[in-house]
Formats: C-alpha cells, sequence, structure tokens
C-alpha cells in the first residue's frame, strides 16, 4: 500500500476533479465512508450522544457533512455540531456542507455546551493534512477539549488526529486524542511512522472515489497479503536441494550463540540445507559445521552467504570477510560485526546483497550520530542503500526497509519484545532463508523475513509476554505466523 505526503494527497484529489468527479462528490464520498466505519465499530447510531468539532478547511467540510448524514440518514436526535471557526471563513466544499446542513434543520453552534460532556461519540473533524505548525487559536481550543471534556466518549479522528502533522511521525505540539482513525485513498506519513501511529487507535483506510493509477509515492507499507504464495504448501515431490544453501560465517569463542540462532531460524524458514562456518563444531544436529578459517572454501555452491552474527570485529574477522565479499559470491547477507567492519571502508555491493544495522550500526555505516539518524530514519535508510548499493533493513519500530532506487517499505509488525539480545540473529537467518528459497525476488524475501519476524514477535508476545519472551522463542511462533500469512 503506498504512503502519501500532504501534497502528494493533494495532487491526487485535484487530479480527481480533473477527471471529472467534483470536490463535493469526494468530500460527500469521505462523509459516507466516516459514517459507515462508525457504524461499524458503535452499531446503531440514533441512541448515542454525538457531538461533531468542525473546523473551517475541507477537513471540516467533511464534519458538516457527517453531521447531515447521522441526522438525516440515521436519525441521530442527540446531535451537536460546533463550528469552531466564523461561518463567513468557510468557502467553497465546506460553505456548500454547512448550507445543507442548516437546510436539513441542524444549526451549528459556536461553542460546546455544556450537556455535551455526557457525549459517547466524538467526531474530529478540526484540522487535516493541511496544518502547518502546531494548533492554535480556536482549533487549539478544541482540541483541549476533545481530550478533557468529554469522558464518556469515543473519538473519531476524520483523515487525522487535529494538532499531527501529516508527514510527521513525531512532532510538537498539542494533538487530539482518537479512538478511531479513518483516513482516504492512501494512509499518510504520520499513520505509519511512530510515534504519531501510536496515537490513531483503530487505523481505517477507506477509497473515495480517487483511481489508483493516480497514487504517486517511493514509500510503501507492508501488507500480508503479499507474502501469501510464499508460504504455502510445497510439491509433493520436493527435496532439500530445491529450497537453496544457506551458508553462515560468524561465531567465533565465546559467541557461538548468535550463529546458531541464525542457522536454525534459516532452517524455520525454509532453507534446504544450513551450513555454517564457526569455531564450533557444536551447535545443532541439523546443522553442518565447517571450520571459521575455512569459511571460502565453504562458500562454494552457496546460494546464499549471511555473515556477521558472533563474528568479532578482530583484524582476523576482517580479513576474512574481505576475502569472502572478494569472491563471487552468491546472494549476500551482512549483520552484526560484518557492518562494524565494513564501516571502516568505502565498500559497494555488485551484487544482490541486504544490509540490517540497527540504528547504532547505521550511525557507524552513515558516519553520524544515533540521534541523526533516529531524527529521519527513512531518509537515513534511503542513503545507506544508496551509497552501498544494497536493500538495507534499519531495524527498530516500523522498521524500514530501502532499495538503490529509493524505493522505501515500512514493516508493520514487531513489538517491544523484540528488544532482546539474539533478536536480530534470528532476522537474519529468516533473510538468509527465505533469500534461499526465492532467490530471484531479493527484495521481496528480505521484506518477507522482517514481517514474519515482527509477526512471530507479535504472537509470542500475545502468548507469554513481552518481558519474558526469548529471541529463541521466536523460533517456536514461525510456524503460527507462516500460518496467518498463509491459512491451510
Amino acid at each position: 500500500m503506498k504512503v502519501l505526503t500532504a501534497s502528494a494527497m493533494r495532487k491526487v484529489d485535484q487530479q480527481t476533479i480533473e477527471l471529472g468527479l467534483p470536490g463535493i462528490v469526494l468530500m460527500e464520498n469521505a462523509a459516507h465512508r466516516v459514517v459507515e466505519e462508525m457504524v461499524q465499530f458503535f452499531g446503531p447510531l440514533a441512541p448515542n450522544r454525538i457531538v461533531v468539532l468542525c473546523g473551517k478547511g475541507n477537513n471540516g467540510g467533511d464534519g458538516l457533512a457527517i453531521a447531515r448524514l447521522l441526522f438525516v440518514r440515521h436519525g441521530a436526535l442527540s446531535l451537536d455540531v460546533v463550528l469552531f471557526e466564523d461561518p463567513a471563513q468557510l468557502r467553497g466544499d465546506a460553505l456548500a456542507n454547512l448550507r445543507m446542513l442548516e437546510a436539513a434543520g441542524v444549526a451549528c453552534l459556536r461553542q460546546i455546551p455544556n450537556r455535551a460532556v455526557l457525549a459517547t461519540i466524538v467526531v474530529d473533524a478540526v484540522l487535516g493534512t493541511g496544518i502547518i505548525g502546531s494548533a492554535r487559536g480556536g482549533a487549539f481550543d478544541a482540541i483541549e477539549a476533545i481530550n478533557s471534556a468529554f469522558p464518556l466518549a469515543k473519538v473519531v479522528a476524520v483523515d487525522l488526529p487535529s494538532g499531527m502533522s501529516s508527514d510527521a511521525g513525531s512532532q510538537d505540539g498539542l494533538i487530539a486524542r482518537a479512538d478511531v482513525t479513518v483516513t482516504f485513498t492512501a494512509p499518510k506519513l504520520c499513520h505509519v511512522m511512530p510515534p504519531n501511529c501510536n496515537r490513531l487507535g483503530k487505523l481505517v483506510v477507506v477509497p473515495i472515489g480517487s483511481p489508483e493509477h493516480l497514487l504517486e509515492s517511493d514509500i510503501h507499507i507492508a501488507e500480508a497479503i503479499e507474502f501469501h504464495s510464499m508460504f504455502g504448501q510445497r510439491p509433493r515431490g520436493a527435496y532439500k536441494g530445491n529450497f537453496g544453501h544457506v551458508l553462515l560465517v560468524g561465531g567465533t569463542t565465546g559467541k557461538s550463540g548468535a550463529i546458531k540462532m541464525a542457522g536454525l531460524a534459516a532452517l524455520r524458514a525454509g532453507a534446504g540445507l544450513v551450513t555454517v562456518a564457526s569455531q564450533s563444531s557444536e551447535l545443532s544436529a541439523e546443522l553442518m559445521t565447517h571450520p571459521l578459517t575455512e569459511a571460502e572454501v565453504a562458500l562454494d555452491g552457496k546460494t546464499v552467504l549471511a555473515a556477521g552474527p558472533g563474528l568479532g570485529t578482530s583484524p582476523q574477522a576482517a580479513h576474512l570477510l574481505e576475502r569472502l565479499l572478494e569472491k563471487p559470491s552468491p546472494i549476500t547477507v551482512l549483520d552484526a560485526d560484518a557492518l562494524t567492519l565494513l564501516s571502516a571502508t568505502s565498500w559497494k555491493a555488485t551484487a544482490a546483497t541486504v544490509l540490517t544495522p540497527h540504528p547504532g550500526e547505521m550511525s557507524r555505516l552513515l558516519r553520524c550520530t544515533i540521534a541523526e539518524v533516529e531524527l529521519d530514519r527513512i531518509a537515513a535508510v534511503k542513503r545507506c542503500a544508496k551509497e552501498r548499493n544494497a536493500i538495507v533493513v534499519l531495524k527498530g519500530e516500523r522498521s524500514l526497509i530501502a532499495t538503490p532506487a529509493g524505493l522505501v517499505f515500512i514493516n508493520p509488525t514487531g513489538s517491544p519484545a523484540l528488544a532482546k539480545a539474539g533478536s536480530g540473529d534470528i532476522l537474519t537467518g529468516l533473510v538468509a532463508g527465505l533469500l534461499a528459497q526465492f532467490p530471484d525476488d531479493v527484495l521481496l524475501a528480505t521484506r518477507a523475513a522482517v514481517y514474519l519476524h515482527g509477526l512471530a514477535g507479535d504472537l509470542g508476545a500475545a502468548a507469554i509476554g513481552e518481558k519474558c519472551l526469548l529471541a529463541t522463542d521466536l523460533l517456536g511462533f514461525l510456524g503460527e505466523a507462516m500460518r496467518v500469512l498463509h491459512p491451510l
């Protein structure tokens, strides 16, 4: 699903209007969709005490149309509509909807009446995607009221909670609370990037008539349906050679656990064979082993090379990694210590490569601070992907996957349960294991691995708790996660 900026959304609306669908119809469609979602969430609306709070722009126009539908079509008898701006300031479609509402017999109030404290539903249509800076004036007063004046009410935000910047994951300034957010045509950056994505309640994206081909964006958010075909049943005659051979390189003395977890994750992901080049030969019965110092020999004939977990950053490790990357190699996955070693070089991939840094590793790769990475994670991951000519996974809340061409994919799965040692090693194995099976689509396999990893974490946290979940526990929830992605 494409993610749009405020300016891109305005362009889509304008182009839709130019194609022949008038703005007043788009506004009417938006109002119908919001009311439909209200019925979906709250059941019959007539018995509710409803307050609709409106601003002067198109978002307020949506609110006025919603109020009319609530009154005319859903019999809302306890309905207060509050317009926080001078009606003389309304223009265009918003003004037309004010006149239609008044013609239907509903008068707009200029302030919230005392009886509204008993409201059960509040519709927030004060500010939309056009806000620049923090809310002020009547809009600020409206947001304060939404947050404090309706103790019994559920809040339905139209497009986005008032005060929230459409193009920002985080911001200063007062933002309205929301229990349900209904946005139109496509999600905006605030809907998909933290922490604002956690302030929406339940997010629903609804169509209002704009054609799909008008949506242009290099930012997407992953949906489970994209990975459905990757987790179905295998052919009855399949054998291990059909599903690739992964070589994992790492696991120096005292760090064999990291490479073992990665190896088991690669097998659980479905790789047919996994060989581990490590200083330890006692890992797991299912994993083939090879001396770490002879990893180059083991590389021959492999589908995927994954290096880094427990590799260390010694000169010997740096030399080994350099030799591995110099060889004509299969698809390559680099994580952990391999990324730290790379950060001291100007190395750039010449073949299909995936890097999976956390923010600290990303800061070393980009030679900046962690704070700078976190300030604009999308910019950071795009820059790294371009500079290293690789697909880059920036781990964290809403992990990001970027391509050298500038495409960015936001992953919606995962929770704080994954903030534990070894979680990244599991992800490395999952990426390698899926790449071994789907080497012809490196981007899709990488995205699927990130989604699967987060989903397993979500299922595990629900079963045993965020604090209790160990990285190795993720292995036990992968099967359930795969069944969610492809139910039998």
